[in-house]
């Protein structure tokens, strides 16, 4: 293959991966929106500027496409504490920041966090969704560890807990969060923030 059409296939597929990205942003706000039961690559379309035909060509089915779109959003999501664990000096800071952080993506990011959970709940079901399911929960799993690693660090206690309770302690705590937000609920951010600093104050 010569040079130039080298150069044109990386455009091709670069253009190919730019307008699954694209895509996979509108078909993440109809999903958030109305659930993956309630969502159907039509209605996707509909809430976007592509039609039914361009979602196909771009994804074989829902499942493809929702995967994918999940996906995007949890590059971004997975490393949403790194810095907080990073600028924190003490122990106490690290309480306080977590806390913080964990209050911020309920109060900005709820529509999205029910999209993962409901996501989660399919792959009980459908088994198309459970390895990207299972890979993205051990990704979310081993960003709170590093929280808890850190904080074991600065209190120079051994941890309580092992990565897995850890995890299912305050995945439990944000999803339940979650729900009185969705419920409109007044001071659940401000009673998630208290809750998970306490939390990381008992794991070691």
């Amino acid at each position: 293959m010569t040079q130039a059409k080298e150069r044109i296939s990386r455009r091709a597929v670069d253009k190919f991966a730019q307008r699954r990205e694209q895509l996979a942003e509108s078909a993440l706000q109809a999903l958030a929106e109305l659930g993956y039961a309630r969502t159907s690559l039509r209605e996707i379309a509909q809430k976007s500027d592509f039609s039914h035909g361009v979602l196909h060509y771009y994804f074989a089915d829902k499942v493809e496409l929702l995967t994918y779109a999940v996906r995007k959003f949890e590059e971004v999501c997975v490393t949403r504490y790194d810095d907080v664990v990073a600028e924190a000096g003490s122990a106490e800071e690290l309480e306080r920041g977590f806390g913080a952080a964990m209050a911020a993506t309920l109060r900005s990011d709820a529509a999205m966090h029910r999209l993962w959970y409901d996501l989660r709940n399919q792959s009980l079901f459908d088994e198309s969704f459970r390895a990207d399911v299972l890979d993205i929960d051990e990704q979310r799993q081993a960003m709170v560890w590093r929280v808890v690693q850190r904080y074991v660090e600065f209190t120079g206690r051994p941890a309580r807990v092992s990565a897995d309770v850890a995890y299912a302690t305050f995945d439990g705590l944000f999803q339940r969060a979650l729900l009185q937000q969705l419920a409109g609920r007044d001071g659940v951010a401000e009673a998630l923030e208290a809750d998970v600093a306490a939390l990381l104050h008992l794991s070691s």
